[in-house]
């Protein structure tokens, strides 16, 4: 078992958030446009992005690191809400360091996870919206990633409804060193092709060549249901990560994978533990009824395929961990999800050593960091002069003075029927989180 300690580990991961600053997309419109760019504007404590005449909600959704979690929610309503870690890339690296993580790989939170305010856009201005997403790509690889270059890895939106500008973009992107595009799980969702149709064949291609890691994100194109507005929101959390798995099997079952055989990509916050079971089913349902649904796996199983292309992460899933036999261990990694409510920062390595301290310690260097490092073409040992620079312990030396008490009564939206304390507190419910969010 592990002849390591707590300290020794070094944390990559691939999923976690950044709520945009208020000057991202102006700093990089061209000057002739930049009246058109997103900008914050305020109003009654909250603020909010304006772009082409319409306000978006929420600029922090669920950002509520650094709170007890007694104020968890959807409450961040503006920038004085969250933790400067939230949009601010230097008390990021605190952050980070503070937890012991070394690389973290940020998803966009006001053009949704992959882009799909961007998409909206596109159908009734397409040049607008190609603006944004070049604007957004700029600001997310030169101001947030180059503020710390080798600490944040970069993950770009693309203008998914026109190949050509796609196709271009993924070129320019590549010669800035980015590895990782984050996509829709399921596209067919959000008013795009489905994964099976020929229009995405010279994207595929073109992962390849510039290996790139296609990221998808849970909720960006499935999500998981509510059972009804009388429902505990917590059925609805407990489902988030699996809600993915109609997606999966989508992927699964794609042609593409022979005609692209080194193309990857990520089920992003979709967690580990359910993975067996899925793969399991998966061979049960290609054995027992290719003969008349006609799928052909070319010789190997589903779970082949499953095996040498899909990465898959988790935050804290003894399960999964103890399960890796039924799994790939070389594609599975580490994420830290802040500043989410399932982020358990400052803690992650406490909560993540519990998880691995009793496997090999091969196997936990593989699912905390080389895998990541391998599958996104980062390599951060060359750049902090070795491993020992990277590790848990050496990177909280550096974050002494980093106040992590938790920040109380930061201020924003709440959930009705959700005052802390009084005999009268009860469960908060679906239709409650629906209403505040409506509100925001």
């Amino acid at each position: 078992m592990a002849a390591m300690s707590m300290n020794e580990m070094v944390l990559v991961s691939v999923d976690d958030h950044v709520i945009e600053p208020p000057d991202a997309f102006i700093r990089h419109y061209p000057e002739k446009h930049k009246a058109s760019a997103p900008v914050i504007v305020s109003a009654n404590g909250a603020d909010k992005w304006s772009w082409d005449g319409r306000l978006y909600p929420s600029i922090g959704l669920n950002a509520v690191v650094g709170r007890p979690r007694s104020e968890y929610g959807m409450e961040p309503a503006a920038y004085s809400h969250m933790r400067e870690g939230c949009y601010d890339a230097k008390a990021r690296i605190d952050d980070m360091n503070v937890n012991g993580v070394l690389g973290s790989l940020n998803f966009p939170t006001f053009p949704s996870f992959a882009g799909g305010v961007f998409f909206e856009k596109a159908k009734s201005n397409p040049q607008a919206a190609l603006l944004a997403v070049r604007a957004y790509n700029d600001w997310h690889v030169h101001d947030w990633c180059g503020a710390a270059p080798g600490r944040l890895i970069p993950l770009v939106c693309l203008p998914l409804w026109d190949m050509a500008a796609t196709l271009e973009e993924v070129t320019r992107m590549a010669k800035l060193g980015v590895h990782a595009v984050t996509f829709p799980d399921n596209p067919s969702l959000v008013g795009l092709p489905s994964l099976h149709n020929e229009y995405w064949e010279p994207l595929w291609a073109a992962f390849v060549e510039h290996e790139m890691v296609v990221n998808c994100h849970i909720g960006t194109g499935a999500r998981a249901a509510h059972a009804s507005d009388e429902s505990p929101i917590d059925a609805w959390i407990t489902t988030m990560p699996i809600s993915i798995v109609n997606s999966a099997a989508d992927w699964l079952n794609g042609s593409f994978w022979k005609r692209h055989p080194k193309l990857r990509m990520a089920l992003s916050e979709g967690g580990i533990g359910w993975i067996p079971y899925f793969l399991e089913r998966a061979d049960f349902t290609y054995e027992h009824h290719h003969e008349w649904t006609f799928t052909d796996f070319g010789g190997e199983k589903p779970s082949d395929v499953f095996n040498r292309h899909i990465i898959t992460c988790f935050i804290d899933d003894k399960f999964g961990l103890k399960n890796l036999e039924y799994m790939n261990e070389s594609m599975i990694t580490w994420e830290c999800d802040y500043p989410h409510s399932d982020t358990v920062w400052p803690n992650c390595p406490e909560y993540l050593w519990n998880c691995v301290k009793d496997l090999p310690r091969q196997t936990i260097d593989k699912v905390t960091h080389l895998n990541a490092m391998q599958q996104f073409n980062y390599d951060p040992f060359s750049l902090f002069g070795g491993r020992e620079n990277c590790t848990v312990g050496a990177l909280r030396a550096k974050a002494a003075n980093v106040d992590v008490s938790p920040r109380v009564g930061m201020g924003g939206l709440s959930a009705e029927g959700a005052a802390a304390g009084g005999p009268g507190r009860r469960p908060i419910t679906s239709g409650e989180i629906n209403k505040m969010m409506a509100r925001a």
